[in-house]
């Protein structure tokens, strides 16, 4: 078939060659032989159309003087052109294929209709990032080259398809992806450690308004309206974590805007959960909803002591000393509190694993450039760009191992059977979650370099958060596994009150 339609490729709009190659194409469980046959054969007629033009290309410049142009109708470059048109979509879905032979001839495909001119390109550009993840060098170079050429000639296209590239990108991953069991990661698994998407990023950085509107498109994928799958949420920050940042002003821009998603999603996230809550049994609940609004209704309040002194006995016992039978009680009443159906507990994991990537992911990029709690406070976006021009001391070593989100999607949590452990766990995740939401905005006495209490309740929450060790132990202090280590003056920046 491929031989006629070389001969006569207008063959290929008849309706049975239509259907039999893009159900050849689509359909997942054709044999890989027959889709590569196609993808050859496409191949094949491009690259004979290529030098039949060249062909006739020399043979006009021959006659050029003699022969008038209005009289010349280009049809075959239309024809071609209109042919790609008909397959174009099923042959970019060939990207997503298991099979990397599969991949290679789609790509080889989609080259040549760029290199002729024959579609527009804006629709080929989150394929083609996608691509730029394949694990084989010589597809993810054919592929950048391709999104280098289109940036060239259309500034602006890159960056208008790169949130939907980078999504492209894990359904490619996910493909790829031998071992179900594992989650898809975002960074290439060798001594470089590089983001699969790398290449974009730095494509993208040059402009600062472009790299800013990218970074908060990514970021706001955390959102607990988003609803974004874990996973995925998991591969968008690996390649956060690993982008290759030059300037001081690209990580700390990531960081200021973690802070106001954790604001916004954390309070979101603890009122679900409350209001999920047995309302039946006030008496048990009732400690732990003073706690929350008395805590709430001060924490705008300047002087460190006199909030101290306004907020209920226990939690401030809970915050000066490091008994832990109060938190025990706490979770008792809590637990006696959960409602029968376990889906809101299951909600609540699900969602917050977003929010504690964030906060991985904040932490990271802090131990990575060696950032200070002050220097990330006083940054504002809206400064000069010449304030934070300095290049960056990357440390080497830092590694990027969410241990909570690994856990949660190894044991595909979402699905599994709730046990009486498993509600535990949640249950003291959303009280250290909740210890963290109330001091999140940063203290006076901080800057005199006074460690305060409440720096250090936030500490231990992000700690117990984070590393998954009771604060009594303060297990990510002892143990400095990779980037969970946290230093005790550390913790999370807070987010300017707005």
């Amino acid at each position: 078939l491929g031989f006629a339609f070389i001969q006569h490729p207008s063959l290929m709009f008849e309706q049975e060659v239509k259907t039999l190659y893009n159900s050849i194409l689509s359909d997942k469980n054709c044999s890989v032989n027959l889709k590569i046959q196609v993808l050859k054969n496409l191949q094949t007629y491009l690259q004979e159309e290529d030098t039949r033009m060249q062909q006739a290309d020399r043979d006009w410049k021959k006659v050029a003087k003699q022969e008038d142009l209005k009289e010349m109708g280009d049809i075959s470059s239309g024809m071609s052109s209109s042919i790609m048109q008909l397959y174009l979509k099923q042959v970019l879905e060939a990207f997503f294929h298991t099979q990397s032979n599969v991949r290679h001839f789609a790509l080889n495909v989609i080259a040549l209709t760029l290199n002729q001119g024959l579609i527009h390109p804006v629709q080929c550009v989150p394929y083609l990032i996608a691509m730029g993840t394949d694990p084989e060098p010589s597809m993810r170079n054919k592929a950048d080259q391709q999104l280098v050429e289109i940036d060239k000639k259309y500034a602006g296209f890159i960056h208008m398809k790169a949130v939907a590239g980078m999504k492209m990108s894990y359904q490619v991953q996910q493909a790829i992806n031998t071992c179900p069991k594992d989650p898809v990661r975002g960074f290439r698994h060798d001594e470089s450690s590089s983001a699969l998407c790398s290449h974009l990023y730095s494509m993208i950085r040059g402009n600062r308004q472009h790299r800013r509107a990218f970074l908060i498109s990514l970021l706001n994928l955390f959102d607990d309206t988003a609803k974004t799958e874990v996973n995925m949420l998991l591969y968008i920050a690996d390649n956060l974590a690993c982008f290759p940042y030059q300037t001081q002003e690209e990580p700390l821009f990531i960081m200021h805007h973690i802070d106001i998603t954790l604001s916004v999603s954390g309070s979101n996230l603890l009122q679900s959960f409350k209001e999920s809550m047995v309302k039946d049994k006030k008496k048990e609940r009732k400690p732990s909803s003073d706690e929350e609004t008395e805590s709430d209704s001060n924490s705008g309040s300047d002087s460190e002591s006199e909030e101290e002194a306004s907020k209920p006995r226990r939690l401030r016992k809970r915050v000066e000393s490091d008994s832990d039978s109060d938190e025990e009680n706490d979770i008792n009443s809590v637990m006696k509190c959960l409602p029968e159906n376990s889906a809101p507990l299951i909600e609540f994991a699900n969602v917050s694993q977003g929010i504690l990537l964030l906060l991985m992911l904040k932490q990271h990029l802090k131990n990575l450039c060696g950032f200070s709690d002050s220097k990330i406070q006083k940054y504002s976006p809206s400064e000069s760009a010449k304030v934070y021009d300095k290049a960056i001391n990357r440390k080497t070593g830092v590694h990027f191992h969410p241990k909570q989100t690994l856990d949660f999607l190894r044991s595909d949590m979402a699905n599994s059977k709730i046990t009486e452990e498993v509600k535990r766990s949640i249950v003291k995740q959303y009280l250290d979650f909740k210890l963290l939401m109330e001091h999140l905005d940063p203290d006076e006495e901080e800057e005199d370099g006074e460690v305060s209490a409440s720096t250090n309740a936030r500490n231990k929450a992000i700690t117990s958060l984070l590393g998954g060790g009771s604060p009594k132990n303060n297990a990510a202090e002892t143990e400095d596994d990779e980037s969970d280590g946290e230093d005790r003056g550390g913790g999370t920046s807070g987010v300017r009150r707005r």
